[in-house]
């Protein structure tokens, strides 16, 4: 691959205000300076504007986003979403090795690609899920090269309403997919525990947490007067006081930044 990079942002937000697309393109940034890489990235609104990138780029992410990944099945975004997906798949099948399109799905974006590869149950969760919390790797997870660096549990972000539950192992295997990583154990709670990871073929990848947030930004934004009435109405001063604990500890939020992404743009162009 040559010393230009060109990244398709997919933009899911539906235009709702929120940290994750700041901190996409600045990890971008950070990387264009660390490669000395000439990082040429596009946004495309998908839910509002209906855009979808074409195949010209090297590597996709896919971005969270508000609301439901199932009641949005058959809305013309939507189809369009799965199209553009069944789109790269079946390019990835054909094209050389150096032509492979490379997609990390975010969240939102994970629970509908799970949608799409029907890996696993996407369910709404009975309580909302919002912090920062352990996520434990399976074996596989361990392997994986972009969790390389990372501790066992590692700590992320996660925002979610949703999530993806019901693993079937022979299922899993014989589409040639691995889970990576799950939710903290919770032996007093009588649920499954939720996905967090999924590689789905050898080119996309999907992670349920949030890999872009940034501790200083998410630190920041959650100390402001707003927001911090909101997270204490919502879940109370405790949860608020311990996420603002997670994000200032550089073995923690800071990790988990500085290696997932980074580490997805390595392995997408070859460089591992």
């Amino acid at each position: 691959m040559n010393q230009t990079l060109r990244v398709a942002i997919l933009d899911l937000y539906e235009g709702r205000p929120n940290e994750g697309m700041r901190c996409i393109q600045q990890i971008l940034r950070e990387y264009s300076l660390v490669k000395g890489l000439h990082v040429v990235s596009r946004i495309y609104d998908v839910r509002l504007k209906e855009e979808l990138p074409d195949l010209s780029y090297d590597i996709y992410l896919s971005s969270g986003g508000p609301g439901s990944p199932l009641e949005t099945e058959g809305v013309s975004w939507d189809n369009k979403y799965m199209d553009w997906l069944h789109g790269l798949v079946k390019h990835n099948k054909v094209a050389p090795e150096a032509d492979k399109k490379h997609v990390l799905f975010i969240c939102h974006s994970f629970q509908l690609a799970c949608r799409f590869f029907k890996t696993g149950k996407v369910t709404k969760r009975k309580s909302t899920a919002f912090g920062v919390f352990p996520v434990h790797m399976r074996p596989e997870g361990k392997k994986e090269p972009v969790f390389h660096g990372l501790k066992d549990p590692f700590y992320a972000v996660d925002s979610r309403d949703y999530q993806v539950i019901e693993e079937d192992k022979a299922d899993f295997k014989m589409k040639g997919a691995q889970v990576l990583a799950i939710e903290k154990e919770r032996p007093h709670v009588p649920l499954q525990r939720a996905i967090m990871a999924i590689r789905f073929n050898e080119y996309m990848l999907g992670t349920q947490f949030h890999p872009e947030a940034d501790a200083t930004g998410m630190s920041m934004y959650l100390q402001r007067a707003d927001k911090k009435k909101t997270v204490i109405e919502g879940y109370g001063e405790e949860k608020w006081k311990s996420m603002i604990q997670h994000l200032n500890d550089p073995d923690k939020i800071r990790r988990t930044y500085s290696l997932v992404i980074p580490n997805f743009l390595n392995i997408a162009r070859g460089k591992v």
